[in-house]
Order: C-alpha cells, then sequence, then structure tokens
C-alpha cells in the first residue's frame, strides 16, 4: 500500500541519517528549447531505465520542431504542462496534444517521429526517455496519446507510468517503473512510499521550491541513493515536478545516435531498421 500525507509542514532544515540522502544535483545544460537534465552517457547510466530527461520549453516555428527523427531500444514519455503540440509519428498517427496529456512512444526495434509547439503556441513540458528490456528493445513500435481525463490520480500525483495508491496508468509497460506528475500547494507536505523494489529514484522540479532531505530544489534535478526508503517533500511556494522510481535496469546502455540497447547486436538490428524506415519516407515523398 502506497501512503500519501498532504498537509501544511515546517520546512525540513537538515538532513539527518534517518533520511534517504540526495547523491546527485543538476540544473542541466541549457540549449536553443530545452534544458538537458539527464543523458545515458552520464547520469542516465546510474538512473536506468530512465535514461534521457529533458525540460522543454519552445515556441511555434510554423514547422515540426527537428523535424521527423529516430528512435531505437527506448520509449520516450512526453507529458505536456501548457500550451498544445502538434504530433506525427510513423506507426500512422498524429494530432495535438493539450496541456496534461502525455505521449507514449515505444520505438522498439526503430520508429521516426516528430513534433512541436501547435500554430502561434508555446509549449512547456518534460520528455523522458526509458531503456526497454530484451523482449521489446526489437519489437514492434506503438504509440499511444491520452488526453487529460485519460490520466489516473491519487492525490496530487498523476500516474504518468505504473501505478501509485488507487491510481494506474494506461500505458501497460513490463518493467516495474512509476512515472509521477505532482503539483503540491505553497507549504503542503508530500510523501512517498517507494514501492517494493524501486531502489532508483529522482524528482525534476521547473515551478516552486521543493525541499527534501535537508535540501532545496529549484529547476533542478536531484537523485536519491539506492535504497526504498520513503521520501518526504514539502513545498515552498507553488510546485510542480516529476518523480521518478524503478527497479534498476540489469542491462547495459549500448548507445548510438538515437539510440538505446542492451547490447552491439540489438542496436545493429535498430539502426538497420530505422534505415529502412528512412528510406521508405523518402521513396513516398518522391512520388
Amino acid at each position: 500500500m502506497h501512503a500519501i500525507v498532504t498537509d501544511t509542514a515546517v520546512l525540513p532544515t537538515q538532513a539527518t541519517s534517518q533520511v534517504r540522502q540526495i547523491v546527485y544535483r543538476t540544473k542541466g545544460k541549457r540549449q536553443e528549447w530545452f534544458t538537458r537534465l539527464a543523458s545515458p552517457s552520464g547520469i542516465g547510466e546510474k538512473i536506468k531505465p530512465f535514461v534521457f530527461l529533458d525540460d522543454f520549453d519552445i515556441r511555434s516555428t510554423g514547422k515540426p520542431l527537428s523535424g521527423m527523427h529516430p528512435h531505437s531500444g527506448i520509449a520516450t514519455i512526453t507529458v505536456v504542462q501548457s500550451g498544445n503540440m502538434d504530433y506525427k509519428d510513423t506507426t500512422g498517427k498524429s494530432g495535438t496534444l493539450s496541456a496534461g496529456s502525455v505521449e507514449w512512444m515505444k520505438a522498439g526495434g526503430g520508429v521516426w517521429h516528430g513534433g512541436g509547439a501547435a500554430d502561434g503556441d508555446h509549449v512547456r513540458g518534460y520528455q523522458l526517455w526509458i531503456a526497454l528490456p530484451p523482449k521489446d528493445e526489437n519489437g514492434p513500435a506503438q504509440s499511444q496519446y491520452l488526453a487529460p481525463e485519460q490520466v489516473q490520480s491519487h492525490g496530487p500525483a498523476r500516474v504518468i507510468l505504473g501505478r501509485y495508491g488507487n491510481a494506474v496508468s494506461a500505458i501497460a509497460i513490463r518493467a516495474s517503473i512509476n512515472y509521477l506528475h505532482v503539483k503540491l500547494q505553497d507549504g503542503e507536505r508530500w510523501r512517498y512510499q517507494t514501492p517494493e523494489g524501486h531502489t532508483v529514484g529522482w524528482v525534476a522540479t521547473n515551478a516552486g521550491t521543493l525541499h527534501t532531505a535537508g535540501v532545496a530544489l529549484n529547476e533542478e534535478l536531484a537523485v536519491f541513493e539506492e535504497s526504498t526508503a520513503t521520501l518526504d517533500f514539502v513545498a515552498e511556494g507553488d510546485t510542480e515536478f516529476v518523480l521518478g522510481s524503478a527497479v534498476k535496469h540489469p542491462h547495459d546502455l549500448v548507445l548510438g545516435y538515437y539510440s538505446v540497447h542492451t547490447d552491439g547486436y540489438a542496436l545493429e538490428r535498430g539502426e538497420a531498421e530505422i534505415e529502412r524506415i528512412r528510406a521508405q519516407l523518402e521513396a513516398n515523398r518522391s512520388l
């Protein structure tokens, strides 16, 4: 059972030996339209299956952001916090995501997709990559798009992946992973009781100040020590953040430019499928 406590509380001022400590913090690296908080070649190796996280802030350019681009071996999860975001993918789906919506793109053996702010709009959100297990990393690509009302909540937490309390994500995944989108009001306390085996844990904030483990987090990623101890949070100001916890991915991260696989053979298969789809896209454009 997952316990949630939401109430006003005194802000914690220092960590104690009973508190699950933060072992890594970063404000990330700001680029043109996003802040990269985690990547597979960096902290992603320590928090796998979570291998990549961007906090994005983009305005309409009149064309898809970065155009169509490929992935294999991973799933990407996009949470739209504000604005409207257009999308298109090679599973045949396209449309617009509103604030509160979620995109799930299980690239599997290979897929291409693209997206960006809707015409004349300004969109903010998070994009997360998770490493897929061997049974899925070269499987069929699958996309799923959830409207805000399709995302269940328990207390202040929207359940993007996994389950928490009495809320369950509409996205089916093989691995044991929770990914939550949380909003707290000023002075509100929230307690996350970590599920069994979820030794990987982190939070990323982008509004307000979040107090946990004796530190104050503001627009940054914080990674907790590997443990299943409960996490306590207190908001200073209205606070918004995402939280990930999981059973640690037991496989290597073998990297391509847009791909993450468990071994070199799986990567070669994924990159070959990406190339096949690229050639098909180019042939269709020439018709």
